[in-house]
C-alpha cells in the first residue's frame, strides 16, 4: 500500500514524504509546484506534478498505486494574503479540498491525515487552547482551514472516510539530519524571515505590532519542530490503520515565545545583531495562542523531544545556508 501526500513539495509536507520514506513507506506525491521544489522530493518518492482539484488524476493515482491513506498539505498560508484575496483562499483551501476528499471517498480510501491550523480557534482568552476551546477563526485562511475540518466531519459521517485533523500552531526548524528545510524565498515565517536577515538576505526585518496584551507587547506563538509534527503525523497514521476513530489533535509544545524573544534567540544564535523595524499590526493576527495536545500523547501516543528553540533556530540557520549554496 502507499501514502499519497498532497503538497509533498512542500515545507510541511516534504518533511512528511522523509518521515514516511524513513518508516519504510511507499510514497506518492501530488503537487502543482507553486510553491514547493522539485528538488525536494527523494528519488524514493513518486513525484506526479498536477492539480488536488483534479479528480479524475487523483482516483488514477489512487488506483495505480494501491493507496490506503492520503496525507494533505496543499494549502496556501499566508494569513494577510488571505486577507487581501479571499476567494484564492476559499478556492484552493476549500472548494479544492472538497474535490480531494469527494474522489479519495469514491476510490475507497478509508484513511485521511489533514493540515489544519491553531488560526481556527481565531481570538481566545484560552491559554493554553484545547480542542474543546470555540472555533472563531479570524481570517479567511483560518475560516478556509475551519471548512474542510466541516467536510471531513460530515464526510466521515456519511461515507466512512476516518480522519485525523491536526491543528498546528507554529512549525519551524528543519530536518535534523539536513535533508530539507523550509525553502520559500518569499516565506513570512517569523524564524525564516530573522535567519534570512542574519545572513544577509534582508537588511533588516519587521515586528507587526507591539501593543498586543502580552509580556513584551509582541505575539505570542508556539514554536514546534517541524520534525516533531511529522512524528504526530506518522502516529496518526498508525492509529487510522489500526481502527482508530476520526478525531481532531493540537500540536503544540504547550508554551510559547513573543516575536522579541525569538527575535533576541536568532541574534544570539546567529552572532549577528541585524537590525529590526517596529511597524503596524497585520490583520488576522491573534495576539496570543499556545497549545494543550495532551489529547495527541494519550490517544495517538505521540511523543514529542525536540523542544528547543535554541536548537530549531540552528536547524533553520544551517538549512538557509545550504539554500543558499545551492543556488535556490
Amino acid at each position: 500500500m502507499a501514502v499519497l501526500v498532497t503538497g509533498g513539495a512542500g515545507y510541511i509536507g516534504g518533511h512528511m514524504v522523509l518521515g514516511l520514506l524513513d518508516a519504510g513507506e511507499k510514497v506518492v506525491v501530488l503537487d502543482n509546484l507553486s510553491t514547493g521544489f522539485s528538488w525536494a522530493v527523494p528519488p524514493e518518492a513518486k513525484l506526479v506534478v498536477g492539480d488536488i482539484g483534479d479528480q479524475a488524476l487523483v482516483t488514477r493515482l489512487i488506483g495505480e498505486n494501491e493507496v490506503d491513506a492520503v496525507a494533505h498539505f496543499a494549502a496556501k498560508i499566508i494569513v494577510p494574503e488571505s486577507v487581501a484575496a479571499p476567494l484564492d483562499y476559499y478556492q484552493n483551501n476549500a472548494a479544492k479540498a472538497l474535490s480531494l476528499i469527494e474522489a479519495t471517498t469514491k476510490a475507497g480510501v478509508k484513511n485521511f491525515i489533514f493540515s489544519s491550523t491553531a488560526a481556527v480557534y481565531g481570538e481566545t482568552s484560552m491559554e493554553p487552547v484545547d480542542e474543546e476551546t470555540p472555533l472563531n477563526p479570524v481570517s479567511p485562511y483560518g475560516r478556509s482551514k475551519l471548512m474542510v475540518e466541516w467536510i471531513l466531519r460530515d464526510t466521515a459521517a456519511a461515507y466512512g472516510l476516518r480522519s485525523v485533523i491536526l491543528r498546528y500552531f507554529n512549525v519551524a526548524g528543519a530536518d535534523p539530519k539536513g535533508r530539507l528545510g523550509q525553502s520559500g524565498a518569499a516565506s513570512t515565517h517569523l524564524i525564516k524571515r530573522g535567519v534570512q536577515t542574519a545572513l544577509g538576505r534582508h537588511k533588516s526585518m519587521d515586528i507587526f505590532g507591539t501593543d498586543y496584551p502580552t509580556r513584551d507587547g509582541t505575539c505570542l506563538r508556539d514554536y514546534i519542530q517541524v520534525t516533531d509534527l511529522i512524528d504526530a503525523h506518522l502516529a496518526a497514521l498508525r492509529y487510522l490503520r489500526a481502527g482508530g476513530e476520526s478525531g481532531v489533535f493540537n500540536c503544540g509544545y504547550g508554551h510559547g515565545q513573543t516575536v522579541r524573544e525569538v527575535v533576541d534567540v536568532v541574534r544570539r544564535v546567529s552572532g549577528v545583531d541585524f537590525p529590526v523595524n517596529v511597524v503596524g499590526r497585520r490583520p488576522g493576527d491573534p495576539a496570543a495562542i499556545v497549545a494543550k495536545a495532551d489529547k495527541a500523547r494519550s490517544v495517538l501516543g505521540w511523543r514529542p523531544t525536540r523542544d528547543n528553540l535554541d536548537d530549531i533556530v540552528k536547524q533553520a540557520l544551517d538549512w538557509e545556508r545550504r539554500l543558499h549554496n545551492r543556488g535556490s
